[in-house]
């Protein structure tokens, strides 16, 4: 007889087994999305803002049939994005080039033109799971924060982040809400990022995702070498395709009894044919929203009593007669009449960095801080750096210090105070602690009681 013993030797390597064998079956790209400056709900706040200022310059097509037949379609794929569930919505605009976008938050829109050039519903649905992979991997705010932070100066950017503005970044960048949006200018990593989110939202809808690839080499072949919408808006290196294959061989190819067409896509291609030419005539045009201004006395100086702040990744302490400002990645901590013209000139910023890893698995701390404040220099043309690099702990772990000088939206000169740690997960944070050159050694104990209380998850 087999002993008790090798019976559960036996169960075990079964086990083992299955584990091994659904590892190798779906081993997927894992992709999380970048730095941001915004939280998820910001996110839908700037699309819904976005979304408005947009259909008034598109000509969004209103028909029940071809339009129900869309949102159900996006919305199933959506229900397998993962990551923050977004109000998803899909709208069709009445223009036979074949293009798509995605705004924050999940407003999606495809051209008329996409879906006449579509062969079957997978198609069309590979077009649309591209969207959703912008949205899931948050792209637009991405952009606009690397962007904000890149021109913004130092007091700027807490300012704008300290009067909770969304319209002020976007203000202060130049830019509106409408459709010549940095929501929708994506880098060809960024692209390929959505591509392979794409791919593992088609294959867990339960479709083919061979259709992506299907649909991009039909519009590259009718193209002929001419300009296409699509590719002007959605850069086409060369590897493009062939990651989506590699994407789908991770997945271990097409799941069991794969969705390729319906007869309602079918329908609805053949209404939208019978339907009159899109009309033609110029896009209007958005005027950016005012940015926000504060002004006020001088502060008081900061409290010794204590608030606690805490999210999913970190939490501190911070002086009881400051405000909280902003959410997700980046927030402000400021007290009345910290904010001075839409700058933040006492205070304290607490943000995550999005560091360059120039393809390496990791970077060190000292890399990433010396790449932050390249940063911060280049939008901040009057700030100089006064001590750097110094040895600290925050939550246990090493951590650099900086101080630099800058310009204060106050008058005179600022001091700012700079502490960066990375997390084990690779994540670097940054506190920068602002306060006039004359004022700073009352506010520099409130910056070291707020480091010294942080605590990393």
């Amino acid at each position: 007889m087999v002993s008790q013993k090798s019976r559960a030797v036996t169960i075990l390597g079964l086990i083992l087994a299955l584990v091994v064998s659904a590892w190798a079956a779906d081993s997927r790209t894992q992709l999380k999305p970048g730095w941001n400056l915004f939280s998820p709900q910001q996110d839908i706040e700037m699309g819904q803002q976005s979304a408005k200022e947009a259909e008034k310059q598109l000509p969004i097509l209103n028909n029940q049939q071809a339009t129900t037949y869309i949102d159900a379609l996006g919305k199933s794929l959506a229900a397998h994005a993962p990551g923050d569930k977004y109000p998803y919505q899909f709208k069709i605009v009445n223009d036979t080039a074949i293009n798509a976008f995605a705004l924050p938050g999940g407003f999606v829109y495809i051209n008329r033109g996409a879906i006449e050039a579509a062969d079957s519903e997978n198609q069309i649905a590979g077009v649309m799971a591209h969207e959703i992979g912008h949205v899931v991997m948050r792209h637009g705010t991405n952009q606009v924060s690397k962007a904000y932070l890149a021109q913004a100066p130092l007091s700027i950017l807490g300012g704008v982040l300290g009067s909770n503005s969304i319209g002020g970044v976007l203000a202060q960048l130049g830019l509106s809400f409408g459709l010549n949006s940095l929501f929708l200018k994506y880098s060809r990593d960024a692209e390929n990022q959505a591509d392979l989110m794409g791919t593992q939202i088609l294959h867990d809808s339960g479709y083919d995702p061979r259709g992506m690839v299907e649909f991009f080499e039909k519009i590259q072949a009718e193209s002929k070498g001419r300009a296409v919408q699509f590719f002007s808006d959605h850069p086409n290196p060369e590897n493009r395709i062939s990651n989506v294959q590699h994407e789908i061989e991770r997945l271990a190819g097409a799941p069991p009894n794969a969705r390729r067409d319906s007869p309602d896509f079918h329908t609805v291609k053949n209404l939208l044919a019978g339907l009159p030419a899109p009309p033609k005539g110029a896009r209007g045009a958005t005027n950016a929203p005012p940015t926000d201004s504060r002004n006020g006395g001088k502060p008081q100086p900061p409290s010794s009593r204590m608030l606690n702040f805490s999210s999913n990744d970190l939490q501190f302490r911070y002086p009881d007669n400051w405000k909280q400002y902003g959410q997700g990645s980046a927030i402000t901590f400021a007290p009345d009449s910290g904010i001075v013209n839409n700058a933040l000139a006492y205070g304290m910023m607490v943000a995550e960095f999005d560091a360059d890893y120039h393809g390496q698995g990791r970077i060190s701390l000292e890399e990433a801080t010396d790449q932050l404040l390249s940063d911060l220099q280049r939008s901040n043309s009057s700030m100089r750096i006064t001590r750097s690099h110094e040895r600290t702990r925050v939550s246990g772990q090493p951590g650099l210090l900086t101080e630099a000088s800058n310009q204060s939206p106050a008058g005179g000169r600022e001091t700012d105070w700079i502490v960066t740690v990375m997390r084990s997960d690779g994540t670097m944070y940054y506190f920068v602690g602002v306060a006039p050159q004359s004022e700073f050694n009352t506010y520099r104990r409130a910056f070291e009681d707020i480091v010294d209380s942080v605590k990393l998850r």
